[in-house]
């Protein structure tokens, strides 16, 4: 970088000396210093303007700028000519720039991989490549080092840095047991991890996997522009001949000023405003994205998602935590505490999610010794003695069985009910709660002018007490995986984008349907890269505000781009035709543009707040 700086600055010197020289009319010093400075800044545009003629790819940028500034000098406007690719460089200069700054807004992403890992051996520890660890294998992780593998800690209490995946930048505690992702940092503590996945299936590297193969699905606008340049650049060449040809021919008009004209009308040609710009906004966009932890797979995602008008939703563990709990204690004639113990102590040997729920809300749990003569109804629920009691614990089924009038509750989710020595009890409501910051990030997609739907398998009474806490547009309930995709044909329309959001993994069918799949909380989730075609790494809804606003927000940059480029390109390539600009204005519309276009692309990188 400094080396061409350099290079430019001597060529700019150069360049100097040729407009004092041929002020004063000395053209053979002239030629002889602006064509140092021309070949300087311009050997590798003239090698690759060659190399393209000889490959048969005539009608690109180099080739472009070459024949100008070769026809400048031939001509006799040799500052000119030296200027146009002095200029021409310094855009190219810019771009470099524009491009090392979007890579390094990813580049913690691309580093997420350690280049090796520490094996425990019998005699030790060896340094190995994680690809050489087999499943099963302790590996060692050091304070400040990279986790290598996908993994559970068998020793170990620490604090891991989750950042580079999931744009988090609180770290969590794991200890033994918990399940760890390679790519995320240990901070504080060495930690013995037990490899459950070989390297090539990790978290990290399917994620490097992903966004490097994310610029192989281009958007529309992107697709354009490249079939776009395609045309335009032979038909400015023919033009350009035409211009230079015609008028002295059939009106007997000076060559010098029509072939001045046509070379002004190559530069300003140069579609290297909109081939540059275009796609570097939406990879400063998706870059951006990866720093709040999300993951988009293309560009024609992002440009889908600025077009987004509908989103559903997937109910538990999208919306909901996906685990019961209990929410509300309805006792009659004890109470609440009491009842949640007898129902607790009855449950006191079942692993069913509901007695975990019930004995998880019960501070003072009922000693082994005090429950006995467990009994299970298949079906119903449970009997046993509890601190002398005999208890039963079910369904309302259960207590009409033994002759008890359970209470009627009309609110949604599951009732338990409790009965002791004959008595009715009264009721424990458990339910999955919604997730606590779900509402406020509902909230703000239903500003942005977003219809949401949910989709649910849970039972009508319960998902649409979930939709109406939240607001939502509409909720279907006690759908199969099929009624899901049937469902969402129904919702889906051509004018718009319908984004489906899920856990994706027990979704894929769904989210592969959607015009835009997202996967939400994918951290460590294979199921879930593979199936969306954006993965929100962290468990939280606002992270779907958030690349919703910066897909609108590239967008919108790429258009302002395109509008701007062609408008400048059009009324300067007019006005050139007429003999009203120079090459000087010429060089504006060129790399002044290409230019300005890059800066405007840049603002795509801004990280979302």
């Amino acid at each position: 970088m400094k080396k061409k700086i350099r290079m430019l600055v001597l060529c700019g010197a150069l360049l100097l000396a040729g407009l004092v020289l041929h002020h004063l009319d000395l053209q053979l010093p002239c030629l002889i210093v602006c064509a140092a400075g021309y070949l300087l800044a311009g050997h590798k545009v003239l090698w690759k303007a060659a190399r393209g003629i000889v490959r048969g790819s005539v009608f690109d940028e180099n080739f472009l700028m070459a024949i100008a500034t070769i026809g400048a000098f031939a001509i006799g406007e040799y500052p000119e000519g030296a200027a146009v690719m002095l200029f021409y460089e310094i855009g190219e200069l810019f771009e470099h720039m524009a491009v090392n700054r979007s890579r390094s807004s990813i580049k913690d992403l691309m580093q997420i991989c350690p280049d090796i890992a520490r094996r425990k051996t019998d005699n030790g520890t060896e340094t190995v490549d994680p690809a050489d660890v087999r499943i099963g294998e302790i590996v060692l992780v050091s304070p400040g080092e990279r986790i290598p593998l996908d993994g559970t800690v068998v020793k170990g209490l620490a604090q891991i840095d989750t950042s580079a995946l999931t744009g988090e930048s609180a770290p969590r505690f794991v200890q033994a047991g918990d399940a760890v992702q390679s790519g995320c940092i240990c901070l504080d503590s060495v930690l013995e991890i037990r490899a459950d996945k070989p390297f090539e299936q990790s978290t990290a590297s399917k994620i490097l996997e992903l966004v490097e193969n994310a610029s192989a699905k281009k958007s529309r606008s992107e697709a354009f522009i490249t079939r776009f340049a395609a045309w335009y650049t032979p038909i400015v060449v023919v033009l350009a001949v035409l211009l230079a040809v015609v008028p002295p021919l059939a009106l007997h008009a000076s060559w010098h000023d029509w072939i001045y004209r046509a070379l002004n009308f190559l530069v300003v040609s140069c579609p290297c405003a909109l081939v540059i710009s275009v796609p570097l906004s939406f990879f400063g966009g998706i870059g951006a994205a990866s720093r709040n932890g999300i993951l988009v797979k293309g560009s024609v995602y992002m440009e889908a998602l600025a077009k987004a008008d509908t989103i559903v939703y997937d109910k538990t563990g999208t919306l909901t935590e996906g685990v019961f709990a209990v929410t509300d204690c309805l006792p009659q004639g004890i109470t609440a505490k009491q009842l949640l113990q007898l129902a607790a102590g009855a449950e006191r040997y079942s692993s069913h999610p509901i007695a975990v729920s019930l004995r998880g809300a019960c501070p003072d749990l009922p000693a082994e010794s005090d429950v006995t003569d467990v009994q299970e109804y298949a079906g119903k629920g449970v009997g046993a003695t509890v601190c002398g009691k005999a208890v039963l614990v079910g369904n309302a089924a259960m207590m009409r069985d033994a002759g008890l009038n359970p209470a009627s509750v009309q609110e949604s989710g599951t009732l338990v009910h409790v009965a002791a020595n004959g008595v009715y009890c009264g009721c424990i409501r458990i339910a999955d709660r919604i997730k606590s910051g779900t509402p406020a990030a509902l909230q703000k997609l239903r500003e942005s002018g977003v219809r949401q739907i949910m989709l649910s398998g849970d039972r009508k009474q319960t998902a649409e007490s979930v939709g109406k806490a939240l607001k939502l547009d509409a909720v279907h309930a006690e759908l199969l995986p099929a009624d899901k995709v049937e469902q969402l044909e129904a919702i889906l329309h051509p004018q718009g984008t319908t984004v489906y959001v899920g856990d994706g993994i027990n979704d894929a069918p769904v989210l592969a349907r959607a015009d835009v799949g997202v996967a939400m909380g994918a951290l460590g989730s294979d199921a879930a890269i593979e199936a969306a075609d954006v993965v929100l790494m962290h468990d939280d809804l606002n992270a779907l505000h958030t690349v919703l606003a910066l897909s609108r927000r590239t967008m919108q940059i790429v258009r302002q781009n395109i509008l701007f480029a062609l408008a400048v390109k059009i009324g300067v390539l007019t006005t050139s035709a007429l003999g009203w600009t120079g090459l000087w204005l010429a060089v504006f519309a060129d790399v002044g543009v290409c230019v300005l276009a890059i800066l405007n692309a840049l603002r795509t990188m801004r990280k979302e707040k």
